[in-house]
């Protein structure tokens, strides 16, 4: 025991929300709040075959994190097959950018972004020729 095996994203408007993680990253949502007694949507991240977890927007209770604050909890790293491509979406729908894409060398790019809600994340494309 101890693997991952789901996420929460806190979000202040969950249409923003969902419509900023579906078309960044093709995600569909499934409506959880009657289960969870909130407005809570499961997300659904990929095909159950490929590696990786599903997990669900929630509403935030209490106040957005701040702009240059420092983090307080976790921060979810997404796979992408393009990460220039990706940036564009995160960008153009309302994201920022909060770390610029670097090399792993040998392994990858990464880079880190802060979405419509406030919330830092992640993506990482695999790339051996990165440096």
């Amino acid at each position: 025991m101890g693997r991952l095996v789901h996420f929460e994203i806190h979000v202040d408007d969950m249409e923003r929300a969902k419509k900023f993680y579906g078309e960044v990253f093709e995600w569909t949502f499934e409506d959880w709040s009657d289960y969870a007694g909130m407005p809570y949507f499961g997300a659904v991240t990929g095909d159950e075959n490929e590696l990786g977890i599903n997990g669900a927007l929630m509403k935030r209770h209490g106040a957005s994190p701040q702009p240059g604050q420092p983090m307080n909890g976790y921060a979810c790293t997404i796979g992408v097959e393009d990460y220039d491509s990706t940036e564009a979406k995160i960008l153009n729908l309302g994201g920022k950018l909060a770390l610029p894409k670097y090399a792993l060398p040998g392994m990858a790019w990464q880079g880190y972004y802060i979405d419509t809600e406030g919330n830092t994340f992640g993506i990482h494309q695999p790339d051996k020729n990165a440096k």
